[in-house]
């Protein structure tokens, strides 16, 4: 008995057959659709103005923005441990683990 198995991507947007996978990447999340050949263009036609302004960036460095708290991790366990104690204090929602939300990170040093 013979067997034929067939794979076809279909468009996300609209149904029809797609050509292949985009990926794009915006804010530092990257996000990939399957897309037919009309629908990539459409895509690359609204982003166009954007791309030809903007910087390349090698993939796998991320660029924070300036004046961004950073994670736990980067500032160092001192301090991580030194905004949770002025969190608990506050009275505002920490974990005790973990990433330390960026708007507690801003609120600490703005008091700071």
């Amino acid at each position: 008995m013979a067997k034929r198995i067939v794979e076809s991507f279909l468009d996300d947007l609209d149904g029809s057959e797609a050509e292949g996978t985009t990926r794009f990447a915006l804010d530092g999340t990257a996000y990939e659709i399957d897309l037919s050949g009309e629908n990539r263009e459409k895509l690359e036609k609204a982003l166009a103005p954007f791309i030809t302004k903007a910087r390349a960036v090698r993939a796998g460095k991320e660029r924070g923005r300036r004046g961004s708290a950073g994670s736990a991790r980067e500032m160092g366990r001192e301090k991580a441990t030194e905004i949770r104690k002025w969190a608990k204090a506050q009275g505002l929602p920490v974990s005790e683990r973990g990433r330390i939300a960026a708007t507690l990170i801003k609120q600490y040093e703005a008091e700071h």
